[in-house]
């Protein structure tokens, strides 16, 4: 385990990460971290991921996690929750790491844009731009709408503007909306 205080969950995002990888199964690193990577800091106490799991799937990474050492919790939303599961992590210093068991709308070649960046030794996949964008602007708060919005001035010339509509439409009619508006601001 590399985290060794509270104030560490992109380490312990790592530590999770490697056990990820080492059984297989496929993420994109989001939140507060991707953000930071495409060039927005912000602050955030826990570090977000979203897994390509099935729920019971979930049952059993849940479980090896806590074999692991790791306090895990899983929680499954309801039939129109756009997140069927979540998988809270923690570790022994209360960091925590968010795995969605799944994202609705989210377009399953997200996984293939993935960027990999190293951190302490480790290699995470983080959600691409475009990506990000539209994801953000799926969850809509203030602060989301924000980080889509820095992302897109700040990459506005690299981005694959046609992509980015596509995914937000996955996301629905209001993330669409929400994405042309971002765009539109920025020109």
């Amino acid at each position: 385990m590399r985290t060794s205080a509270p104030g560490q969950s992109a380490l312990l995002m790592a530590d999770v990460a490697e056990i990820l990888a080492s059984q297989g199964v496929r993420y994109a690193v989001i939140g507060a971290m991707a953000a930071a990577v495409h060039g927005v800091v912000r602050a955030s106490l826990d570090a977000d991921a979203v897994v390509t799991l099935q729920v019971q799937e979930a049952r059993a990474l849940r479980q090896s996690l806590i074999d692991t050492g790791y306090e895990a919790q899983l929680r499954v939303g309801d039939v129109d929750d756009p997140i069927p599961a979540l998988l809270e992590v923690r570790d022994r210093h209360g960091n925590r790491v968010d795995l969605l068991v799944g994202l609705r709308g989210m377009d399953p070649e997200a996984l293939n844009r993935t960027r990999q960046v190293a951190l302490a030794g480790a290699t995470l996949e983080i959600v691409g731009r475009e990506d990000f964008v539209a994801m953000k602007a799926f969850a809509g708060g203030p602060v989301d709408l924000a980080d889509a919005r820095a992302v897109i001035e700040l990459e506005r010339g690299s981005l694959d503007l046609e992509l980015l509509r596509r995914l937000a439409q996955r996301f629905g009619r209001d993330a669409a909306r929400i994405v042309e508006d971002l765009i539109g601001a920025v020109d």
